[in-house]
């Protein structure tokens, strides 16, 4: 046997590429993750949304004097809403800003995955996280007026979970947008602008006409729109320019965030 036979290498077995991931392996990891991070909060989250809504429905009510059963059903029918807000515009850009602190947000870009993912598996959770706000604020209208809601499932349904995916996505393109102290400051004014100045737990025609024309291409009163006339199907009924501007102002905030995520840096 010849010295070039012996110190010749071994041939090397070829290897195999590995398959590729599909995306809804992604997303489902991604969501077990997003919902390890969020989960615990839960209980905490709908403590929360219980007092609120009472604060909402029985505390604004004791502004008004004698108030009438028509105001008790617009004042209860709106208060999901601003649940839904609060979570969206508050939990959220809070949580985003706390893992772009933390550097978690800085870790999950960086893996080898579809940025829109990220996103996607957000609002899944933070959906999860909203809706049970609903029924708390249901619950209390009903303890507290004694109301009977007529209410219309699918109009509802949709309603909801668009209104929260909206929300989701306005207070994450916000809290990617900004630095996270300003886009906290940012978010907290916003809740109180909803709280105070919207037409969600009272009538549109308390407010000047200008204010009126300006909450016309804002997302507040289309929402509370919406989810009334799921509640209360029997007086209320939905609008086709209220989905298109809760339409809008979703994608708006789906696509600032999705170009944030994708952005270098």
């Amino acid at each position: 046997m010849s010295e070039a036979t012996l110190s010749a290498p071994p041939a090397r077995a070829p290897r195999g590429v590995p398959p590729r991931t599909g995306a809804g392996t992604i997303y489902g990891t991604l969501l077990r993750w997003t919902m390890s991070q969020v989960g615990p909060m839960l209980p905490l989250v709908l403590i929360v949304q219980a007092l609120l809504a009472a604060g909402i429905i029985v505390g604004f009510g004791f502004l008004v004097p004698d108030i009438t059963t028509p105001a008790a059903e617009f004042l209860s029918s709106g208060a999901p809403t601003v649940l839904l807000m609060v979570v969206g515009l508050v939990l959220v850009p809070q949580g985003v800003a706390q893992s772009r602190t933390s550097g978690t947000f800085t870790y999950l870009r960086a893996l080898p995955v579809p940025r829109p993912l990220l996103l996607l598996a957000d609002l899944t959770v933070w959906l999860i996280v909203a809706l049970p706000g609903i029924p708390v604020a249901v619950l209390v209208a009903q303890w507290r007026y004694d109301l009977s809601f007529a209410i219309d499932w699918p109009v509802l349904v949709a309603a909801s979970a668009l209104t929260a995916v909206m929300a989701t996505a306005v207070g994450y393109a916000i809290a990617v947008l900004l630095p996270p102290m300003l886009a906290q400051l940012v978010c907290q004014v916003l809740v109180f602008f909803v709280m105070l100045f919207s037409p969600i737990t009272f009538t549109e025609g308390q407010l000047p006409e200008w204010f009126r024309s300006v909450h016309e291409v804002l997302p507040f009163q289309p929402a509370g729109d919406l989810i009334r006339s799921g509640l209360l199907s029997d007086t209320y009924s939905a609008s086709g320019q209220d989905v298109v501007v809760l339409l809008f102002w979703c994608a708006l905030g789906v696509a600032i965030s999705v170009r944030a995520l994708v952005r270098r840096g």
